[in-house]
């Protein structure tokens, strides 16, 4: 296994449940990629290298979390709401869907989205029947209050780009997989005490109590193959053999996995997303309950709430990451205040995080270079999120990879 981020943690754990033996080799430092927790001295505090929110729908996250032990590490509402505000109109509203695949809350003025009507919501019909080629605002009109307090945020949110260059291919399934499902698919759910403390570190732990703990700061310089088949790993100055029945999972960044395969076509860097951090005198209040909160007219796009730290995130921020930290953090500091009423003029420190490489590119041009797991080495399987899963670049996907390249290992076994 080459990579110990969450589609190389998540292969690693299903293979280790089927009773076979993983080793895992890890470039860094630490586990978990782009989805980890570290101290940051600044604050003072722990806190996510990267901003997720998880949905109640994410069952291949939620397995995953079962299968390392940390299945009560999320939070969130005991029913789904999705609070957001409008930095321009001062409106709040919470967004309620109900349970049950059978959307009545669009009907219900108290439940949707406020100036919008049932009618509205008809042009989301058209998203399943959406080309390789469409954007979603060649199948979502680009107007109006649905689209600017509902499907604007959700495309952002969950393909980093506008809607102008978002796959509306990779919106459908996301949609199908929580909201057309009812509020028991679509609960708001956030990392208690972080990314690292859920998702990596209790995977790290059950690895380690093997004969075969992660090997880091081991990276892979490429590797030698023979008859259609992978034959050893380089690491530098360590050569590691493949032996005939042994497969290796390559799950690593697709530029990465490009620097030891370089015929192979990858998509390419999304935008930047900005991460924001506070830590407040006192712990923050929920809106409504909910930890997150989105915001509307504004730089930020949600809100995380944790205790005393609240935590923004802006997807495709665009300009705003050339812009200095010091004429950044004022100007997120007013949208927290204003998102969430609070009443202290100052914050006790201030962070922001820029991910240059958060997502790979989610365009249809994009989309249409992922590779499927498969290589033209009968051993060799890729994982991560930038590989063809047909989900756009989440936690969710990135584990299923991960599942998906474990099972064809075992298949190949016959195990499976």
């Amino acid at each position: 296994m080459i990579g110990a981020g969450l589609a190389g943690l998540s292969a690693a754990i299903t293979l280790e449940g089927a009773g076979v033996p993983v080793q895992v080799y890890e470039s860094a430092l630490h586990a978990g990629g782009r989805c980890r927790s570290f101290h940051d001295k600044t604050l003072d505090h722990v806190i996510d290298n990267g901003n997720h929110l998880l949905l109640s729908g994410n069952k291949a996250a939620l397995a995953y979390l079962d299968a390392i032990g940390a299945k009560d590490a999320l939070s969130g509402p005991s029913r789904a709401a999705f609070p957001f505000i409008d930095a321009k109109t001062r409106e709040r509203w919470t967004l309620k869907p109900n349970w049950g695949p059978f959307p009545w809350w669009v009907m219900s003025p108290e439940r949707r989205v406020p100036d919008t009507t049932l009618w509205n919501y008809m042009a989301g019909l058209k998203i399943p029947f959406a080309k390789d080629t469409d954007t979603v605002s060649d199948v979502i009109a680009t107007r109006g209050p649905l689209y600017q307090r509902f499907w604007e945020p959700l495309v952002v949110a969950v393909l980093n780009t506008v809607p102008e260059k978002g796959a509306a291919k990779l919106l459908w399934p996301v949609l199908r997989e929580t909201f057309l499902k009812g509020e028991q698919a679509c609960r708001p759910l956030i990392a208690k005490d972080g990314l690292g403390a859920a998702f990596v570190d209790p995977a790290v732990r059950r690895l380690g109590r093997t004969n075969r703990p992660v090997q880091f700061n081991t990276r892979l310089r490429g590797f030698e193959s023979a008859d259609g088949k992978v034959t050893s790993l380089s690491f530098g100055e360590r050569t590691v053999p493949v032996h005939p029945h042994d497969a290796v999972i390559l799950a690593v960044p697709p530029q990465r996995a490009k620097d030891v395969m370089p015929d192979l076509d990858v998509p390419g860097d999304g935008e930047t997303i900005l991460n924001v951090h506070f830590r407040l005198r006192r712990p923050a209040p929920k809106p409504d309950g909910v930890g997150v909160i989105g915001l509307i007219n504004a730089h930020a796009h949600w809100a995380f709430v944790r205790g005393n730290i609240v935590s923004l995130t802006v997807s495709a921020a665009g300009d705003l990451v050339d812009r200095p930290t010091e004429e950044l953090l004022p100007l997120f500091w007013e949208e927290t205040r204003f998102a969430l009423g609070l009443i202290d003029k100052d914050y006790v420190a201030g962070k922001i995080i820029k991910e240059k490489r958060a997502t790979f590119d989610q365009s249809p041009e994009g989309v249409a270079k992922r590779p499927d797991s498969e290589t033209k080495w009968d051993n060799l399987l890729l994982a991560g999120d930038w590989v063809n899963t047909g989900l756009p670049a989440t936690i969710e996907g990135a584990i299923r990879s991960g599942n998906k390249a474990a099972r064809q290992v075992l298949s190949r076994m016959d195990i499976a």
